[in-house]
């Protein structure tokens, strides 16, 4: 938002930071650290340097944001130390061990290449793209077979020694989500070195198409993707997923198919029915739309919106707003727009508490029910960015700016400039 004063307070504080120890050496997410900080820091990096260079009052403090990346990246690499480099998630840095699991998820292996790759090049070190691209092989050439159980679909663990998924359970929800979502935005960040990451996810797009699409028995126009164990599919999906009709969309931006942003808007229309079917105009953390397990006090409410709630949560997620920007960045068309202003209004009106917003307990009760007193940091860095940039006006960094991708959104919505030819 272009603010000098709070750009250049944040450019005083950052260097002050020590990322070597952590409050009361709690366990260190080497994920969320990477999409948060890693992600921030660099993104902001991107921006200083770049098209917002103007704001700093002291250029030379910028580089201070790429040396406290380095210094985050460096504290954090020892979890890659594994016989197979499968990284351990949850760290200690009082001793640098970590907490003895024997397993890693998808998306917390497959959720780090994009952060470390643009790291090497902005740094020139080699060693972090290397780590995470060498974890990150194991998905892409997924052992077992059975784990596949359609092409570019696959479980949801694997062994931190052996590199084996241990698993056929998975789809586009929690646990899973942003590795896929990574394998476009790799392509999006340089088409010519990860045409791999590319082929994978049109494996991934074309197998939940065909596969993984369902549309609920009482409005059979919505579309929702389901989630498998094997090839046997759950009928259920969540806030986390939605995120996945941005993601088709992004696809159709960058490979010109029409079949993928024709989806991708479906998806788009059927979880923005999850918030407009509520009483809050927000939609749950958990829903299912299976016909022969709707609870006898949701049944009205399932004829009437398509999907029964089965966690009632909302907990300040971006995932919604998210794809309703991809959705106007591709279109151009209002709705999507007026979409993301209904959405934005009823976050606001429903989670406003003191000084801040809370997650809610229940998005279909009068008020959303209670507050739990938790405000998360997405909050911030994606729900109100990306309800923000949907209605700012055009600028470089983004999507699909002048046709083309010159900047890519991490995870957590931080915009990074892309290393190849923009696309």
């Amino acid at each position: 938002m272009e603010n000098p004063t709070i750009v250049n307070e944040i450019l005083d504080h950052i260097p002050s930071i020590e990322w070597s120890v952590s409050y009361e050496d709690e366990p260190v997410s080497l994920f969320e650290t990477t999409i948060r900080y890693v992600g921030g820091l660099l993104s902001g990096y991107d921006l200083l340097k770049g098209p917002l260079a103007y704001l700093c009052h002291d250029s030379s403090k910028v580089d201070a944001l790429l040396q406290q990346a380095v210094n985050l990246a460096n504290n954090l690499s020892y979890a890659f130390d594994t016989p197979t480099g499968i990284p351990y998630n949850n760290l200690f840095f009082g001793n640098r061990s970590n907490d003895g699991a024997t397993n890693n998820g998808l998306a917390t292996i497959g959720t780090l290449v994009l952060e470390w790759t643009h790291l090497s090049d902005l740094s020139g070190n080699p060693i972090y793209g290397t780590l995470t691209q060498k974890a990150e092989s194991y998905l892409l050439n997924p052992q077992p077979a059975t784990s596949e159980p359609w092409p570019g679909l696959l479980g949801s663990s694997v062994n931190i020694s052996n590199g084996l998924f241990i698993d056929a359970y998975g789809g586009w929800g929690g646990g899973n989500d942003s590795f896929y979502e990574y394998l476009i935005k790799m392509y999006v960040y340089d088409s010519s070195r990860f045409g791999e990451y590319k082929d994978r996810w049109v494996l991934t797009a074309d197998s939940s198409i065909a596969h993984l699409a369902s549309h609920p028995s009482s409005r059979p126009y919505l579309t929702f993707l389901a989630e498998f164990n094997g090839t046997n599919l759950t009928l259920q999906s969540g806030h986390l997923a939605c995120f996945d009709g941005g993601n088709f969309i992004l696809g159709d931006l960058v490979l010109k198919q029409q079949e993928y942003i024709d989806f991708g808007l479906a998806l788009v229309a059927g979880c923005e029915d999850t918030y407009n079917s509520t009483l809050t105009g927000i939609g749950p953390e958990q829903f299912s739309w299976d016909a022969s397990s709707v609870p006898s006090n949701q049944s009205v409410f399932y004829e009437r919106a398509g999907f029964y709630i089965e966690d009632a949560q909302y907990i300040l997620r971006p995932e919604v707003s998210e794809s309703f920007y991809y959705a106007y960045r591709a279109t151009g068309k209002r709705v999507y727009q007026d979409w993301a202003w209904n959405a934005f209004f009823a976050i606001t009106k429903t989670t406003r508490v003191g000084s801040g917003y809370s997650e809610i307990t229940d998005v279909n009760a009068p008020a959303g029910g209670d507050f739990t007193n938790f405000q998360h940091s997405f909050l911030f860095a994606e729900v109100l960015k990306y309800s923000y940039l949907i209605h700012a006006p055009d600028a470089e960094w983004q999507v699909n700016h002048n046709g083309k991708n010159e900047w890519v959104f991490n995870t957590e919505a931080h915009p990074f400039k892309v290393a190849g030819t923009p696309i």
